[in-house]
């Protein structure tokens, strides 16, 4: 009886205590040190396209040191992104079609 107890007790307090932390509301805007961090991240650990990862990046990542904000440190028209974007990532990671496109893309999407 004793261990019916303990399993009914378990099975409400186990999915409680594995929620904590871990709301689906939350962004995923952890600040990075460069833009190449921020890639590195999206593109090979999370497996992103090169061109999500840069408008991830630049959408949702502040990025510096000090950080400059999401959604700014790229700038404000395409030209300036890839400006950005060309002088911070290496050359082997993305090409420069693929940043043409990034940058298209993130000044499409920065703004919904």
């Amino acid at each position: 009886m004793r261990l019916l107890r303990i399993a009914i007790i378990a099975s409400f307090v186990s999915p409680l205590a594995l929620g904590i932390g871990c709301s689906d509301d939350e962004a995923d805007d952890e600040p990075y040190d460069t833009l190449q961090a921020c890639f590195d991240d999206h593109h090979k650990v999370e497996t992103f396209s090169i061109q999500d990862s840069i408008k991830i990046c630049c959408i949702d990542h502040a990025l510096g040191t000090p950080p400059i904000g999401p959604n700014v440190v790229c700038g404000e028209t395409a030209a300036a992104c890839q400006t950005y974007v060309d002088a911070n990532l290496a050359d082997a990671d993305a090409a420069a079609a693929d940043i043409t496109a990034a940058c298209a893309g993130y000044i499409t999407d920065r703004d919904k």
